[in-house]
């Protein structure tokens, strides 16, 4: 039988050894009930192809502030939230809630790791599929990617203008394909939940919703100039080009009261 020592050692071993898997797998930091992983672009390229690799259908979850207020109040998407394989904080609002812990990262956008996919794609030929936006903006982003990226192996696209009584049945028809990388371009929360029920009829490597990410690859919106990403306004930059983007807007207010109120009562 160990001795007290012994087990103390072999406990701070076994603490070492868990807190070093979690070290490599992304740590993750919860706001409002939404654990987010703290990795920069690079490393959640790299966890992602792991994804890949190991079997099974991986949800990837980009949270922005908009989706982390409507999980609050929506718990299908914060059960989404809590159950996907990755998280990325895909918001200057969430990198702020994050500083506030004395976390620092930087925002890995939807746009940005979907197109380092499409690279990863172009280098080692895992399979995509689009799915969202409007009719034909996923064939456009397709070809210019593929100009973009030559050897990029997106195998199909489609739009994402059905209902969701038609969910499994869209999800049936790509069951044949099993794509490694399939990118759903429906808004939040619905990307995220008919990537949760694609997977009861097919399989893919991992699935991640992207938002408005087609459009911006189709060349049909510009992403706002460089400066602006700098000076962390990009959402004003997109809301002055689609006013219909101010709901989305208002909820950014409504997220920093809600974290100083989680703040307050911890």
């Amino acid at each position: 039988m160990a001795s007290l020592p012994g087990l103390l050692r072999l406990l701070l071993a076994e603490r070492v050894m868990v807190a070093s898997a979690i070290s490599k797998l992304g740590d993750r930091r919860e706001i409002l009930g939404v654990p987010v992983c703290i990795a920069s672009l690079e490393d959640s390229v790299v966890q992602v192809e792991k994804l890949i690799q190991s079997g099974g259908s991986h949800l990837v979850a980009t949270a922005d502030a908009s989706g982390i207020v409507i999980a609050q109040d929506d718990s299908v998407l914060m059960r989404i939230y809590q159950d996907a394989s990755w998280v990325t904080a895909d918001s200057n609002g969430v990198i702020w809630a994050l500083r506030r812990q004395g976390v620092s990262t930087e925002r890995v956008s939807g746009v940005d790791l979907a197109d380092r996919l499409l690279a990863l794609s172009a280098a080692k030929g895992y399979s995509v599929y689009l799915l969202g936006a409007a009719p034909g903006i996923a064939e456009a982003a397709k070809e210019r990617m593929i100009i973009k990226y030559p050897g990029c192996n997106i195998i199909g696209a489609q739009h994402g203008h059905f209902p969701e009584s038609e969910n499994e049945f869209v999800a049936k028809q790509l069951a044949e394909i099993k794509p490694d990388i399939l990118l759903v371009a429906m808004g939040i929360p619905r990307q995220e939940k008919f990537i949760d029920e694609a997977r009861k009829h097919m399989q893919f490597g991992i699935a991640m919703g992207v938002g408005g990410t087609l459009d911006v690859m189709s060349g049909k919106v510009k992403r706002a100039p460089v400066i602006i990403q700098k000076l962390k306004i990009e959402w004003l930059w997109r809301t002055l080009l689609n006013p219909k983007k101010f709901s989305k807007a208002k909820t950014l207010p409504v997220f920093v009261r809600l974290v100083k109120q989680a703040e307050r009562k911890n």
